[in-house]
Formats: C-alpha cells, sequence, structure tokens
C-alpha cells in the first residue's frame, strides 16, 4: 500500500512510523529530478495547488511552490495581505471559496495553533499544515530527518542536541516528536523562560547547559529566538544569549567528531550559530533547504495520489 495513513498531513504527532517512512522513501525517489537539466516531471499534471500564507515567509513557501511546480502541478499564492482577510473575511469563509474553485490540495500557513486541524474538519480538500503557531511545522521536521538520514543512513540511536527557544518553536515541537518517533535520542537546552514544562511528554530530555546537550551528540540542531511569539524579552541580551547558547567552534567540540549542524533558518549569525561554524564543512543547513524541495514533492505527491486512490476507491 503506497499511501499515507491520513489524507492530510497536520502535525507529526498524527503520523506513524510507516508514514514518515514513506514520505523520506518517496523524497529519495524524486531529489534527482532538482539535479537535471529540465526540473520538472508530469505526475501532478492538471492539478492544482493553493498556498495560503497567513505569515512571513521565505524557504517554507518558495520551497513548496517550487515543489508543485516540478511536478507539473498550477499554484495560486494567497497571502492575508492580499486576501479579503483584510476585509474582516473569516479563515473557514475564506477556505471554503477557495475549495469552491476545486483545488487540489491547500497549504496553510497560520498564527494560530491547530488552525489546520479546524479547516481539515470543514472542507474536502486535503490540507498540508506549513506551520501553525507554536504547534508544529511536520515538513521541515520530515526534510530535517531526510537530511540526518541521508547524511548517517539512519535515524534510530543517533544523539540529537537542540539549542535555543524550544518552548516558542514549532519546528522544535515537531523534531522532537519525529527525531523521537524514529528512534533518536533527543536532549534540548535553552533559557530557563524558553523552555516548556512538558518536553519530557514530547520526547526529549532536558539538559543544564548547552554544554551538557552538546556532549556527544550527533547532530547539533539551533534555533533562533522567535520573537514573534513572545509578549516581552525572555533573556536579558542577545548578546549574553549568544554567549550562554551560541553554538561556537569550541562547544561543537564536545559533539561527536562526525557531528553534523543544522538549523532550520533564518539564521541569526553570531547569535545562535557562530559565523565560522556556519561556514564550517559540517553544517549541512543548505543542505536542509534543497532537501525541503524533495521533501514537499513528497508531500504533494503522496497526498494526491491516496486522496485519487480513495476516489476510485482503491487500496
Amino acid at each position: 500500500m503506497n499511501r499515507l495513513s491520513s489524507r492530510h498531513v497536520l502535525g507529526i504527532e498524527h503520523m506513524t512510523v510507516r508514514d514518515v517512512e514513506l514520505v523520506l522513501d518517496t523524497a529519495d525517489a524524486l531529489k534527482d529530478i532538482l539535479d537535471r537539466p529540465i526540473k520538472k516531471v508530469p505526475p501532478l499534471r492538471g492539478r492544482s495547488v493553493v498556498h495560503l500564507f497567513f505569515e512571513p515567509s521565505t524557504r517554507t513557501r518558495l520551497s513548496f511552490e517550487l515543489a508543485a511546480k516540478r511536478l507539473s502541478a498550477d499554484t495560486i499564492s494567497v497571502s492575508a495581505a492580499s486576501s479579503s482577510v483584510v476585509k474582516g473575511e473569516s479563515l473557514l469563509d475564506t477556505a471554503l471559496n477557495i475549495e469552491a474553485m476545486r483545488p487540489d490540495i491547500i497549504v496553510l500557513r497560520h498564527p494560530l495553533s491547530r488552525a489546520p486541524h479546524f479547516l481539515a474538519r470543514h472542507v474536502d480538500t486535503p490540507v498540508i499544515n506549513a506551520g501553525d503557531g507554536t504547534n508544529e511545522h511536520p515538513s521541515q521536521a520530515l526534510l530535517d530527518l531526510f537530511t540526518v538520514r541521508e547524511r548517517f543512513g539512519r535515524i534510530a540511536g543517533l544523539r540529537i542536541a537542540i539549542i535555543g527557544d524550544i518552548a516558542h518553536s514549532r519546528v522544535a515541537h515537531s523534531d522532537i516528536r519525529a527525531f523521537s518517533k524514529m528512534g533518536a535520542e533527543v536532549t534540548v537546552c535553552g533559557p530557563g523562560t524558553m523552555m516548556p514544562p512538558y518536553v519530557e511528554a514530547l520526547g526529549a530530555r532536558s539538559a543544564r547547559c548547552v554544554e551538557e546537550a552538546l556532549d556527544g551528540a550527533d547532530v547539533v540542531m539551533a534555533l533562533r529566538i522567535q520573537k514573534e511569539r513572545e509578549r516581552r524579552a525572555l533573556v536579558p541580551s542577545i548578546r549574553e544569549y549568544a554567549q550562554l547558547y551560541g553554538i561556537t567552534r569550541e562547544r561543537l567540540r564536545l559533539a561527536s567528531p562526525d557531528v553534523v549542524l543544522m538549523h532550520p533558518g533564518p539564521v541569526n549569525q553570531g547569535v545562535e550559530i557562530a559565523p565560522d561554524v556556519f561556514e564550517d564543512p559540517r553544517s549541512v543547513i543548505l543542505d536542509q533547504v534543497t532537501n525541503g524541495v524533495a521533501v514537499r514533492m513528497a508531500l504533494l505527491s503522496l497526498l494526491i495520489i491516496s486522496d485519487t486512490n480513495r476516489e476510485g476507491g482503491g487500496t
């Protein structure tokens, strides 16, 4: 059976291990398209993907749009500023009107946690969560898994250190769930004001300092401070944050000799990562960006194939 267990991709918490493996294997098969002279194949010809982005985005939005175009789908992008949301239209009314135009997939980014879950309950079109509030960013977690599996050949048994603003980062929440689900050991560390009380419930261990978190780590994931989600300053100064939690070459020596450095972007060099570390050969940050297109190609194709099979009564 070559389809996902759900007709929506709303979060890692709803995906099975088999779902995750299917996405990674499909992305692996599709990735070579990105290196061809003609970067376009026909499987989604005649299909349409609507991108509803109610928050700013560069990487995720462009990555989803490129992924759809690489598969020959038609794409339409709508932002809050250019939609009837500014006239008072609700998310549901916007989505119902878009659905009336018969798109095949809706990709939604929204500042409210679980907005994609709400939408999925009210529309028949498959919904992909492109980031909802502080809740989840499942496609980012899947591309992070893909990048790690590509580098190490496995995920199970690896030691993952996630450093930074854990409480307000939807990437942290999805990555903790994803790496734990696939058998990795996840340790997190950040300022006390940025550490959620439920981190163990997500599947991670909390370290007392960044040096403890990095000790023997195979993967170091640095996260930026999510200023847009904080109502007040949660650290005394950016300078102090960089001194206590920034990933420097000296700190990286505590990790495994084969460590890889990751960041979901945008990167604030000199704050969460020292500039010389960003350019270090162990950094796979730009590989993550490339792999994001392949993983989103996989999600779009799997959802449309799954939906077509369901409509046709296939298995």
